[in-house]
């Protein structure tokens, strides 16, 4: 079991004693709560890494539901709040605890003593693990599946990966668990049960140290656009429309559309998943159909933008990350590529921008580089390099895809281990946050995924800088 890589901090399965008449319902939330006000006042303290020491910047604090960040000197302040601790929502439950997070960490969650809530104290001091995720991913059957889990789980327990993506809904529509959201049933969403027990695996996963991220494929949906025609997107004849694999996609304009996948995302969170990524985060790649609005690019990127928005508000309670699937070609175009994915605006709402960079799927090339397959690592890098530029984040915002199946469009080589490797190298000399392999059979080969050379944060800035020269030059 490798508990060194847990994605929590020492203090987030820890016990606590509560203040309140009821009995302690989980260590991620307190029991039933005292039904008058309770005060706690002008909490401050400040956030550190928790190996350098050095203060965190804009890391994430949220207490009772309300986040703020830290300034330049990992400083954080909430001036006196009022919680009605007789509500149950997410920010009722958590009042008695402080939640963290700040992307290359684990997340972090403490309990606030009970003289907080009195009276001012001592500023607190948290300290954050650092930690990258290093994924594999299962489908909707897959992470159901008694040989592709098990078998992924060993690469996870003896190689370098420590997470796991996992299909909420996967591409056809399907949620495979026991879902609380009435339009899962309504839309036959739920025909198939392929984990009977969702938080009870994820508690297993947390306890081995995997860190879970909850997939949520968002605007193709076949299950959705079929069941609710009105929500589907049309061609110019009207009819509704079907993608390469003959599947329905729903319109990314409809209100109806979004609030679906928000209640996923929230329900994902609530669950215990650690990130929650959105992917078909888009419009269709496809001209001349037929929208609930004018198919412009600002509204395109309007609609995207403000759904990822919107979803980062409603799981911000839950202490989780926030990801989306991008196309790999999004990092060099400067247009939102007719499927409203803009770079720069994607930036604003998410942790973790995680470009698509499969070789095959570089059909043209980039500068350059006219034959992607042959050229593993400079497609990663440069691709990376250029959304970084763009963008002006730092590398552990980006966590790409990376490909681990046979070429499709080039020589049709087999993407073993060393063009694996190949690929994790160039992402971690960027410096990502991370990185994710992408095999839709879910078979992964253990000798695949050596130990890779991981920096510090600070070892990532200074790579960057070193590097950006070579990366313009190409």
């Amino acid at each position: 079991m490798k508990t060194s890589s847990l994605p929590f901090g020492p203090d987030y399965l820890s016990g606590a004693v509560r203040y309140c008449t009821g009995f302690v319902r989980s260590t991620l939330a307190v029991c039933s709560l005292i039904a008058s006000p309770l005060t706690l006042a002008d909490i401050n303290g400040v956030v550190v890494d928790a190996t350098t020491k050095l203060p965190i910047a804009q890391a994430y604090v949220t207490l009772n539901g309300q986040p703020t960040q830290t300034d330049s000197n990992g400083k954080f302040n909430f001036p006196t709040i009022t919680v009605n601790t007789s509500s149950h929502s997410p920010a009722a439950t958590a009042s008695h605890d402080i939640r963290v997070r700040s992307i290359g960490y684990q997340r972090h969650l403490q309990n606030l003593p009970a003289d907080l809530a009195a009276q001012s104290a001592a500023p607190l001091r948290i300290e954050l693990t650092p930690f990258v995720p290093q994924a594999l991913y299962l489908s909707v059957y897959g992470i159901g599946s008694g040989v592709l889990r098990p078998a992924a789980l060993n690469v996870i327990e003896k190689q370098s990966p420590n997470a796991l993506v996992i299909d909420v809904k996967g591409d056809a529509g399907l949620v495979g668990y026991k879902s609380d959201i009435p339009m899962t049933a309504q839309i036959g969403a739920r025909k198939v049960t392929t984990v009977r027990d969702m938080k009870g695996l994820l508690d297993e996963l947390r306890g081995k140290g995997v860190y879970t991220i909850a997939r949520i494929v968002t605007f193709k949906d076949n299950l959705l656009a079929r069941t609710k025609p009105e929500l589907a997107i049309r061609t110019k004849t009207g009819e509704i429309f079907q993608d390469r694999e003959g599947l329905a996609w729903a319109d990314p304009f409809q209100p109806e559309v979004w609030e679906y996948n928000l209640q996923l995302a929230e329900e994902a969170a609530r669950l215990g998943f650690d990130e929650v990524q959105f992917d078909y985060i888009r419009f269709p790649d496809t001209r001349g159909l037929k929208f609930s609005k004018e198919n412009t690019e600002e509204n395109r990127v309007a609609a995207i933008t403000g759904f990822l928005t919107a979803a980062r508000q409603r799981i911000e309670p839950y202490n989780v990350f926030l990801g989306a699937d991008i196309f790999g070609y999004a990092c060099w175009n400067t247009n939102d590529t007719e499927i409203g994915q803009r770079l720069e605006d994607l930036a604003k709402p998410l942790d973790v921008i995680s470009p698509m960079l499969y070789p095959s799927g570089f059909q043209f090339g980039i500068p350059g580089y006219r034959n992607p397959v042959q050229n593993s690592h400079e497609i990663i890098y440069l691709s990376l390099k250029r959304a970084q530029e763009r963008t002006g984040l730092k590398p552990v915002h980006f966590r790409p895809w990376l490909q681990a199946f046979r070429d499709y469009a080039f020589d049709r080589r087999v993407f073993g281990p060393e063009e694996i490797q190949q690929q994790i190298s160039a992402s971690d000399k960027f410096g990502a946050g991370g990185w994710m392999m992408w095999n839709p059979r879910n078979v992964y080969s253990a000798e695949a995924y050596m130990p890779s050379t991981r920096y510090t944060l600070q070892e990532q800035e200074s790579l960057g800088a070193e590097s950006s020269g070579a990366a313009k030059q190409n």
